[in-house]
């Protein structure tokens, strides 16, 4: 029962990284990803893909309600790797798409959090393999005069 609370544990920390995966869940666990899928689901009652799913849709719902950002950004900022699969997974466990959920929520509360607050908070989007690195930018050096004037 431990190694699955670990597990649990780590999917509950870690729900908004998307390469968190049933290999690595498991292995927090211990267990191969087949037991592993058994044995959450006879403890749990429902499997850790599902678990995660309705973590991240917990999440989404929140940010959708607080937040200014775009569906997009939510779906990528609580681990979807896809907006299809995120609206898909979103609409079946609420019954509305994610831009349906916001227009029925928004205003019941206090204002929206500004989109760039929210992606601050967040860390923003995690780095894109394809993108350059900030390092390699001109401008994003510093002169050895500068960076004696920041020491």
């Amino acid at each position: 029962m431990r190694q699955l609370r670990r597990a649990k544990d780590a999917m509950d920390r870690d729900w908004a990284d998307p390469d968190l995966d049933l290999a690595a869940v498991a292995a927090h666990a211990g267990y191969s990803r087949f037991h592993f899928i058994r044995a959450f689901k006879e403890t749990y009652g429902e499997t850790p893909g599902q678990y995660l799913s309705r973590r991240r849709i917990e999440r989404a719902e929140d940010m959708l309600r607080s937040a200014d950002l775009a569906v997009t950004e939510v779906c990528f900022l609580v681990g979807f790797s896809s907006v299809g699969t995120f609206s898909a997974t979103f609409k079946r466990q609420t019954g509305l798409t994610p831009s349906e959920y916001r227009t029925r929520h928004v205003g019941r509360g206090t204002a929206l959090i500004p989109g760039c607050y929210a992606l601050l908070w967040a860390g923003g989007f995690p780095a894109r393999a394809d993108a350059p690195d900030a390092q390699d930018a001109p401008d994003a050096q510093e002169s050895g005069a500068d960076r004696d004037r920041n020491s």
